[in-house]
């Protein structure tokens, strides 16, 4: 390498870094580092944060009318499933805030800013189907997501990530509870 090809430090100017800090205070957590599109981030995550809504909605409500010989195991994992649902859409509402937008939790018009349905089903397995495309709903909509934000917005990103590897899990539960009941695997077994 030669001497004329000088290389960044790591880490900015300390002074400079506080210089920056001071100013547009208002935006709080966005810094001119930030990459994104703002409003974008705020608009899509408005979305993602309904469609947690709509999940958890949808498992609490599974959970509670869910009948049959063996549906207590089932309620469990409903509300199981719900609950991690519900620390999702707090995840989501707490980014929102941080990038400076007002987390809309307003019922109105809720079905059509999220990805996945509510649903209308009424016996345990078609609970369990509805449940299982909604996953998988999510884990395309969250891999398409990531890529999106990618090192646009790494704390975003890194949220999402950790939600897609809980629904991942959830559509394999889904599976599993599904495979159980009808006793197909609609997956292929290793082989």
């Amino acid at each position: 390498m030669s001497n004329s090809t000088a290389t960044k430090p790591f880490l900015s100017d300390v002074a400079e870094l506080r210089k920056r800090a001071r100013e547009h205070i208002e935006t709080g957590a966005v810094t001119t580092t930030y990459e994104g599109d703002v409003e974008q981030a705020i608009e899509i995550l408005q979305s993602v944060l309904a469609t947690e809504i709509v999940c958890v909605l949808r498992y609490t409500q599974n959970a509670i009318a869910a009948v049959g010989i063996d549906s207590e195991s089932v309620k469990d994992e409903f509300m199981e499933h719900a609950g991690e649902e519900q620390e999702h859409m707090m995840m989501v509402a707490e980014r929102i805030n941080q990038l400076g937008g007002n987390p809309n939790f307003d019922p109105d018009g809720l079905a059509t800013r999220a990805a996945s349905e509510y649903g209308g089903a009424e016996t345990l397995v078609d609970m369990i189907k509805e449940n299982l495309i909604a996953e998988r709903i999510a884990v395309d909509h969250y891999r398409e997501l990531i890529r999106y934000f990618a090192e646009k917005d790494p704390t975003t990103r890194v949220m999402l990530e950790g939600i897609l590897a809980t629904e991942e899990e959830h559509a394999n539960d889904m599976h599993d509870l599904l495979v159980a009941r009808e006793g197909t695997p609609f997956l292929p077994g290793p082989g």
